[in-house]
């Protein structure tokens, strides 16, 4: 801790992290962060911005700071600590007038540039607090960009067209308002929020911020598995500032009453740093494994073949299943995956879903569908079912054996959502149905993946307790579906838990901290599959992003081989009509299973590069590299009408006389040249549509 006769500041951090937080005489704490040279502490903000009602704004606008509650908190203690391989901050702070206190911490693991944020608010005062907003972290006088030269990034995120990454200029979103005359303060920003119960429908919870001219970036996301999340990116006497939340009033109707000794946590959220966006990314992709819990599968990384995507679509039967088995288990499949259907004994399962027992009709003989999942386990796979534990179909008999306050309810009333309603796991009976049906699968059955899917959005969440908004209510339920991922993993370690909900809808930390994969999308278009194979990194670590690999009997060798590779540097999600195959396809896909059981032990300590930049929808050419100490490898893929060249950049490799040696397919006419002196690798592929897997040592 250094001091001058106005404040004290105190440096905290590691090699590769520093923030400085400054406790001025009076009490006010700001701090600054991830900036070579010392942080315009005129832009800087307080550690927590929180509106109340009756406690609104200093400088009256949409944004998430400038509060009054914020300005006046003022330093209590603060201590540091280590937990483990984490630095760790905290900071108590509080407001005289009201009583509010706010614990700030902030954590880091060791080595990593990147920073996580957790704030509990307590009223120690006597009068009800009111919440309206609450940021989960508030940083501003950002000098490691430049706002003349800076980018702000973000993810659109539809269903079968995830992962799409936008950039603009941050002056084309704000523009310079002083001239003759100069304004400290805008009242615009560049803002993005959530909506419903999908965390990611719409956009994912995370951005960027670049700058053009130095590189550097910074790359955030809001660990929340809901909708009701907001970032805010603007300016402040000419610095920029960021700002992340769950949930608001403003953008999702949320509101917490904070009574006398209550308290509030609000939604954890990280950001991280780097000298260009690339390196942002990978201290992001460290960041999420060392904060997710711990699991074998991220480090054996079975191949999984799943019976749906453009195979058995949600129409599974024993007749049909077996061969797929067989098929499967002579590719290298270690796991089989049923997909959606095998409760059904009906053409109408839609909204009669809940209770979760095998069809008698799909699975005709005295096993029943056990004859299959043996099947499954005697050719030495493991089994796994699809399931969508928080729905229950409204002509399910689960929707009159649980209570109405089992489920969502706004005024009173249930909501329901294409034939289905919402489960409220804040409710135990809620709970203790999902628990029996999961110890059933698991425990009685033998089943060791479970691929959990959701498919409505309930909207803007549910008011089941007394006074309770919807957005309140929401942020309940998605808080209580966490603890209840964390009890389902408690009693079945080594469970298998795949993060689905229409593809991507909940590409979020707060989830895929606890489940092993991700579901990138529902894509079926091999073509357009590549562009979100290529950005699944950005969202996911390159070993939890599960990627569709389903040759078809009528593809071309060039189109099996497209679609294969899209999933080699990720996990394989094997689908498709293998039984059909041919034998020039069928070797194809043995081929590529083999190279994958080769190199995945190389995948979760890899970190991601983008040789043409984060894909575009339509850009005739993607590339996705994964780089360890030793090797990179790299993906790309030719679309049709794409110029049969390109130049991919590896800047990481600069003056190093690689190697670029082809891995998949084998038979490959791709041809290369390495420019050490420009780290740059011009790859050329005949014909379109084709892709590569490269290896460069």
């Amino acid at each position: 801790m250094t001091a001058t006769p106005t404040h004290q500041t105190l440096s905290w951090g590691h090699d590769t992290l520093r923030l400085d937080l400054r406790i001025a005489a009076d009490g006010t704490t700001r701090l600054g962060l991830g900036a070579p040279s010392d942080p315009s502490w005129d832009g800087a903000l307080p550690l927590v911005e929180v509106t109340a009602t009756g406690h609104g704004r200093f400088w009256s606008s949409h944004r998430l700071v400038d509060s009054t509650l914020g300005t006046r908190l003022r330093h209590r203690a603060h201590h540091v600590t280590r937990e483990g391989g984490w630095h760790v901050l905290t900071v108590a702070l509080h407001d005289p007038d009201t009583g509010l206190v706010a614990e700030v911490v902030y954590r880091s693991p060791d080595g990593v540039p990147a920073l996580r944020a957790e704030v509990t608010l307590r009223n120690e005062g006597a009068g009800i607090l009111h919440l309206e907003s609450v940021t989960s972290l508030a940083l501003g006088g950002i000098t490691d960009v430049d706002l003349d030269t800076a980018d702000v990034w973000w993810a659109d995120n539809d269903w079968l067209a995830e992962l799409r990454w936008q950039r603009r200029p941050l002056r084309a979103a704000l523009p310079q308002l002083s001239g003759r005359v100069r304004y400290g303060y805008g009242k615009g920003s560049f803002a993005l929020a959530g909506q419903g119960t999908w965390s990611s429908c719409g956009h994912l919870p995370m951005g960027a911020l670049s700058d053009r001219a130095s590189g550097r970036a910074w790359v955030w996301q809001v660990e929340h598995n809901g909708g009701g999340w907001r970032w805010d990116c603007g300016e402040r006497h000419d610095t920029a500032y960021l700002a992340l939340s769950g949930p608001t009033d403003g953008d999702h109707g949320w509101r917490h009453p904070l009574e006398p000794g209550g308290e509030f946590r609000a939604v954890p959220v990280s950001v991280a740093f780097g000298d260009r966006l690339d390196d942002a990314f990978g201290a992001l992709t460290r960041y999420r494994r060392a904060s997710r819990r711990p699991h074998p599968d991220h480090e054996n990384l079975p191949v999984i073949f799943n019976d749906y995507m453009n195979c058995l679509m949600g129409d599974p039967t024993t007749e049909k299943l077996l061969p797929l088995v067989d098929a499967a288990a002579d590719a290298g499949a270690e796991y089989f995956v049923i997909d959606a259907g095998w409760y059904d004994d009906s053409a109408g399962w839609w909204d009669s879903v809940g209770e979760w027992e095998p069809s008698t009709t799909r699975f005709p003989g005295p096993r029943g569908i056990h004859e299959v999942l043996d099947q499954i386990r005697e050719r030495g796979m493991v089994p796994g079912l699809w399931l969508e534990p928080e729905v229950v179909g409204v002509r399910s008999p689960i929707a009159t054996a649980l209570p109405d306050e089992a489920f969502f309810r706004r005024d009173g009333v249930r909501v329901v959502e294409t034939g289905r309603y919402q489960l409220d796991l804040r409710h135990p009976a809620a709970r203790a149905h999902l628990d029996a049906v999961v110890d059933r699968l698991v425990g009685d059955w033998g089943v060791g993946y479970l691929k959990l899917d959701h498919n409505i959005d309930a909207g803007t969440g549910t008011s089941g307790h007394p006074a309770e908004v919807p957005a309140a209510g929401a942020l309940g339920h998605h808080r209580a579906h966490l603890a209840w991922l964390d009890g389902v993993l408690d009693r079945h370690p080594h469970l298998v838990l795949e993060d689905c909900a229409s593809g991507g809808m909940r590409a979020d930390h707060a989830l895929l901290s606890r489940m092993q994969l991700l579901s990138t999308s529902d894509q079926q278009n091999l073509l357009l599959y590549a562009p979100i194979a290529a950005a699944a990194p950005t969202a996911v670590t390159p070993e939890q992003g599960a990627v569709w690999a389903y040759p078809q009997p009528d593809d071309t060798p060039d189109e099996v081989a497209f679609t294969l590779v899209s999933a080699l540097l990720g996990r394989i999600h094997l689908s498709g009509q293998l039984a059909g195959l041919g034998p020039e396809a069928r070797a194809l896909v043995h081929q590529a299973v083999a190279v994958y059981r080769d190199l995945r032990t190389d995948l979760p300590g890899a970190l991601p590069i983008w040789p043409l930049g984060l894909p575009g929808w339509d850009d005739p050419w993607a590339a996705l590299a994964l780089r360890t100490p030793t090797t990179t490898y790299l993906t790309a893929w030719r679309r049709p009408g794409a110029d049969p060249t390109t130049t991919l950049h590896l800047p990481h490799l600069l003056d190093t006389p690689a190697v670029a040696t082809p891995v998949f397919p084998a038979n490959t006419r791709a041809t290369t040249a390495w420019n050490p002196g420009t780290a740059e690798l011009t790859l050329t592929l005949p014909t379109a549509p084709s892709a590569v897997l490269l290896r460069l040592s």
